[in-house]
């Protein structure tokens, strides 16, 4: 999320002062350093350099557990997206896209919440409060083929009105999908009609994108059931297939099981799965489970031009977003593995959202969520409601598309070529820790 700099800024109700207030109530050594502040005018590059500083800031911020619960911090967050972007608080119709393309026009302010909008689009489609939670919203990019590239899911603090208007393109659109991993969650959705007209309609958009691997055989039997309108057969046999509820990420590149290797990611089902060609060889998949990374982090750097060094003059290079997680290959035997992808920082958000569920299942909770409310308001109800529609019959399978054997049955026999340790230059507060971590013998591989 991208914020602009105001020439001047007071203490009171600036970036400043929330960071102030919030060192405060968590204490110096919880916040990362806050950017510092010149008391001279600032050029338009240095203008830029804040903006990104600033940037950081907030998203490091924004991934602590505790510190991004903080409502002084979302509210902070919340008041500059529409201040920077200098949108009055007004009723607006907004765009909201279901996974089979299908579009459902609500009405917002444009001062509403991630989940204010998240409530209407339940109501327009008549999905039952208690199922809300099972649902997010998600900030895409539609390439030129159709295809969505997820840029994030949109958190709390977001509006997201002026998250996808701020971005000026019409290629950016909000998507509704489920928002959890395990698939036995899909029972409490199913029972209820909309809920299952919502499953059975994105799993459909999955299969045809290629995300769910079908074999002809199983697409056979998927499309007899979708003739025979079963849709809770179909959903039954969707879930023993692979990838099924999984979130496909761009191509990118990773140094498993060597460096600069071109990978697709995907996660779901408490894993991150790197699906790549080795020169000369048929199609294949690595899989990372969540358990047995003991912690990750996301870095950031600017590469230098070539000659190795930079000068005012010249032109910065993209950032490059990196994830790195020290994965447990075999017993005492941890190593780091690195994927370079701008969708980084997204992959960190599913791994921990994915630790959150395990958690909250191994102590027996519910994923379903206390919504908050508006204070001294109530839920606006739909006028008008929307049925979720059918998706037409699953296509013949791409005759293109290769079957996909494991890379390996034990991954401590793969030779890991070309990985080291990240760069140390993060701080330990930039790791995010797995509580979900186990420790494993060499049987259990």
């Amino acid at each position: 999320m991208h914020f602009s700099i105001p020439e001047t800024e007071s203490r009171s109700g600036d970036s400043g002062g929330s960071a102030y207030v919030l060192r405060k109530e968590y204490g110096a050594n919880v916040l990362p350093a806050f950017p510092p502040k010149k008391l001279f005018s600032l050029t338009p590059a240095e203008v830029e350099q804040r903006r990104e500083q600033l940037e950081k800031y907030m998203q490091a911020v924004r991934q602590d557990p505790l510190l991004g619960s903080s409502e002084t911090f979302n509210s902070f967050l919340r008041r500059a997206q529409q201040e920077t972007q200098q949108v009055p608080t007004e009723e607006v119709s907004l765009e909201v896209l279901l996974s089979n393309g299908q579009k459902v026009l609500v009405n917002v302010l444009t001062s509403d919440q991630t989940e204010d909008v998240l409530e209407a689009v339940a109501a327009k489609l008549d999905l039952p409060d208690d199922l809300i939670g099972y649902f997010s919203l998600f900030l895409v990019r539609e390439k030129e083929d159709g295809a969505f590239s997820f840029v994030r899911k949109l958190q709390e603090f977001e509006l997201p009105y002026v998250s996808v208007t701020s971005l000026r393109s019409q290629e950016y659109k909000i998507v509704l999908r489920k928002s959890y991993w395990d698939s036995a969650y899909d029972d409490d959705v199913m029972e209820n009609r909309v809920g299952l007209n919502l499953l059975y309609a994105q799993t459909v958009s999955d299969i045809e994108r290629g995300w769910i691997l079908v074999t002809k055989e199983q697409h056979r039997q998927l499309k007899s059931l979708q003739e025979k309108v079963s849709k809770k057969e179909f959903l039954r046999l969707a879930q023993t297939l692979r990838h099924y509820g999984y979130l496909r990420f761009d191509a990118c590149v990773a140094d498993f099981p060597e460096k600069d290797c071109p990978v697709v990611v995907s996660a779901g089902n408490s894993e991150l799965s790197l699906q790549l060609r080795l020169p000369g060889q048929q199609l294949r998949e690595g899989s990372f489970r969540v358990t047995r990374m003991r912690c990750w982090r996301v870095t950031s750097s600017v590469p230098l031009p070539s000659g190795g060094t930079s000068s005012p003059g010249r032109g910065r290079g993209e950032v490059r977003l990196e994830l790195a997680f020290e994965y447990l290959m075999s017993k005492d035997r941890l190593q780091w593995v690195t994927i370079t992808s701008p969708q980084a920082i997204m992959m960190s958000i599913c791994l921990q959202s994915m630790v959150d569920e395990l958690m909250v299942k191994k102590s027996g909770g519910s994923i379903r969520k206390m919504l908050r409310r508006r204070v001294g308001g109530t839920l606006r109800r739909s006028d008008s409601q929307q049925a979720v529609k059918s998706p037409p019959l699953l296509e013949s399978p791409d005759a293109s598309r290769e079957s996909m054997v494991k890379l390996s049955s034990k991954l401590s026999a793969v030779s890991l070529r070309g990985i080291g340790s990240p760069s140390t230059d993060a701080s330990a507060s930039d790791v995010h820790g797995n509580f979900a971590f186990e420790g494993i013998g060499d049987e259990d591989l």
